[in-house]
């Protein structure tokens, strides 16, 4: 198992922190497995907002799971277990909890931008305090999408956000700039890597231009200190599931 010595010091002054071989290959493996066999089997029984879409037309550009963990026992116990519980826990510095598990996929030649963004602003929580575990599923580099962190950023408080155009990521940074990506760090990845950003740290990703998909299992973590505004949270998931469906693209 990977050693995470040293991990909650790089999270607490980058933001973020890389851990390589976090899974074996096999163990990768295995998490894909059951991806293929969640979209196979439960996600034609799920509600309607589980997945989202490059193409709503098209089945095999699906660009986002959620909720994977609610619907599904093998992905609840995992997202559970000490190896990746413990280790938000670890990272938060105080008792973690479990709040949602997502699979982000760019398909080969279809996948979008991620706008840049700090995932606080969609939590609403007070105090801002989250971690998602990001696990590699595949090759990942800047030809088919890599995450980039804008290091220290989480250290800066809440920027202002506006509305973007990409589906499942509603909301972006609009003054994003030079001094903002001169602070950037991609993140290279094999499968079984897992990198873990805090939720105010800023993060973007460029389009998926290659002919290589770019799959990863993102297990979020709220701090048990933290809380919620679960009636303004669930507002503004309906209104905006709302519009995307008047738009057809849910």
């Amino acid at each position: 198992m990977t050693d995470t010595t040293g991990a909650r010091t790089d999270f607490d002054r980058d933001g973020f922190v890389l851990l390589r071989e976090y899974l074996s290959p096999p163990e990768a493996d295995e998490v894909s497995a059951n991806i293929q066999r969640f979209v196979d089997e439960v996600l034609p029984g799920a509600p309607e907002n589980t997945a989202f879409y490059e193409d709503p037309a098209d089945p095999s550009t699906i660009k986002r799971l959620q909720n994977m963990a609610d619907l599904d026992p093998w992905f609840d116990e995992l997202c559970r277990s000490d190896r990746f519980l413990g280790l938000a826990s670890e990272l938060l510095g105080e008792e973690a909890v479990v709040r949602n598990q997502q699979w982000f996929n760019k398909p080969a030649r279809a996948g979008a931008v991620t706008p840049p963004h700090q995932d606080g602003f969609y939590f609403m929580l007070e105090p801002n305090h989250a971690v998602t575990l990001w696990l590699a599923l595949d090759q990942i580099d800047e030809e088919n999408g890599c995450i980039r962190y804008v290091r220290g950023s989480h250290r800066l408080g809440i920027r202002v956000h506006q509305p973007s155009d990409v589906l499942g990521f509603s909301l972006g940074l609009p003054d994003y700039g030079d001094e903002d990506r001169a602070l950037e760090t991609p993140i290279h990845a094999q499968p079984g890597d897992l990198f873990a950003h805090h939720c105010m740290v800023i993060h973007r990703a460029d389009a998926n231009e290659s002919d290589r998909g770019r799959s990863a299992l993102g297990l979020v973590y709220y701090a048990g200190s933290a809380k919620v505004d679960d009636e303004r949270a669930a507002r503004y998931r309906e209104e905006l599931f709302a519009r995307w469906k008047r738009e057809g693209r849910l």
